[in-house]
């Protein structure tokens, strides 16, 4: 491993005294010392300490390159730490890692909860959105969160998704003298005097979450109507047959709602889209699903900004689908794309009719029909007819 020049140190919120030996040797032997300033005060840093930027920024411990130098974190900082985003851009010979447990190993050892059970979540900086996804009757969640106000707006976030039974054990300092842990539930929470570093444990109440199923409601989305519906979105998505960390095109994506459920069973999705007004959706959706990591929206016609993209595992085309998009996606995408393609005009259902005679794959004609009423009596209403062509390339 040569002689790394940096040492990546995790702490408990205790003394630099109660490092290990290895981990005190490592921080003896700095010129330069990283972390955050209650770090560098638990380190004794004085002099060699160096707070990190705000913004966050890695950049100050990479030109100190030539020099001994040590970054402090919390834990293990290869989970949700500093680690990652080091290495990322270093060679392994650069670096040495001295972990401690981490503190959702040190909270769910408090709680008596099997690690293997929950999921951990660091929260600095995403939004509490980011866990809709997650949210199940019974669920467990540990989340590392930004500040003692966080804890508060974190209860008041699972109030307001029908949560506000969750029990919650605010964790703070944990690993160290000063730790507390105290309880509340979501919609009970009034504690104002929490100290950082802070965590919070989440035991869900029953009936909370998004079902696992394809086909959410129509109204868990922002729209105008131009959307594509639950029954045949369920047939759409499984005909899409998402794979965890797959990139989606979305081309004419109305609401977004189907990348919206592409990204929710743990794909990327990018949507294009022409109308600023759906635009706005697209961007509400992405944003009430808390899934900006993973989806973006592309305001425009999506034949002029095709080859700027990464090129996608599948393409859905649900508006706008005509003989030269096809021609341009056939051109681009390379051998076991998935292509699905819905449409509900006679001139669509020909192309798509065309499509599938000349390339193969799957011609579907979905026609459904609901229940309203008919004077004062029931019958059934039929919606268009969705013809669907689906391929792999």
């Amino acid at each position: 491993m040569g002689d790394p020049w940096l040492s990546i140190i995790g702490m408990a919120d205790d003394s630099a005294a109660n490092l290990p030996s290895a981990s005190r040797a490592a921080l003896d032997a700095a010129d330069v010392i990283f972390g955050g300033p209650r770090h560098l005060e638990l380190a004794g840093a004085g002099a060699r300490g160096h707070p990190w930027p705000i913004p966050f920024s890695i950049d100050p411990v990479l030109v100190q390159r030539g020099k001994r130098v040590a970054v402090l974190a919390s834990g293990d900082p290869f989970w949700f730490g500093a680690g990652g985003s080091l290495s990322a851009h270093l060679d392994p010979s650069d670096w040495q890692v001295f972990p401690a447990p981490s503190t959702f190993s040190i909270i769910a050892g408090h709680l008596g909860w099997r690690l293997e059970e929950i999921t951990c979540h660091g929260l600095h900086a995403a939004p509490f959105a980011r866990l809709r996804g997650v949210l199940a009757p019974g669920k467990r969640l540990i989340c590392l969160v930004r500040d003692g106000d966080a804890p508060r707006l974190l209860a008041n976030w699972l109030t307001n998704q029908g949560a506000g039974e969750a029990n919650l054990w605010i964790c703070e300092r944990m690993g160290g003298t000063s730790q507390r842990v105290r309880t509340s539930t979501a919609a009970a929470f009034d504690l104002d005097d929490v100290a950082a570093p802070v965590a919070v444990a989440v035991q869900l109440p029953m009936g909370v979450g998004l079902s696992r199923a394809s086909g959410l409601p129509d109204d868990s989305f922002a729209h105008d109507g131009q959307i594509t519906k639950r029954p045949v979105r369920a047939l759409t998505l499984s005909a899409l047959a998402p794979k965890s960390d797959e990139l989606l095109w979305d081309i004419g994506a109305g609401s977004g709602s189907i990348s919206v459920e592409w990204c929710l069973a743990g794909g990327r999705a990018v949507a294009f889209e022409q109308h600023e007004t759906r635009v706005a959706n697209i961007t509400q959706n992405i944003n009430d699903f808390g899934i900006e990591y993973r989806m973006n929206v592309i305001h425009g016609d999506a034949g002029t900004g095709l080859r700027d993209q990464q090129l996608p595992d599948a393409v859905f085309i649900g508006g706008g689908g005509n003989a030269a998009l096809f021609e341009q996606l056939f051109e681009l995408l390379p051998k076991g794309t998935r292509i699905v393609a819905n449409g509900v005009t006679l001139e669509t259902e020909s192309l798509l009719a065309g499509l599938h005679a000349d390339k193969g794959g799957d011609l579907l004609r979905i026609e459904l029909a609901q229940a309203a009423p008919l004077g004062r009596m029931r019958g059934w209403q039929s919606a268009r007819p969705v013809v669907q062509w689906s391929v792999t390339l």
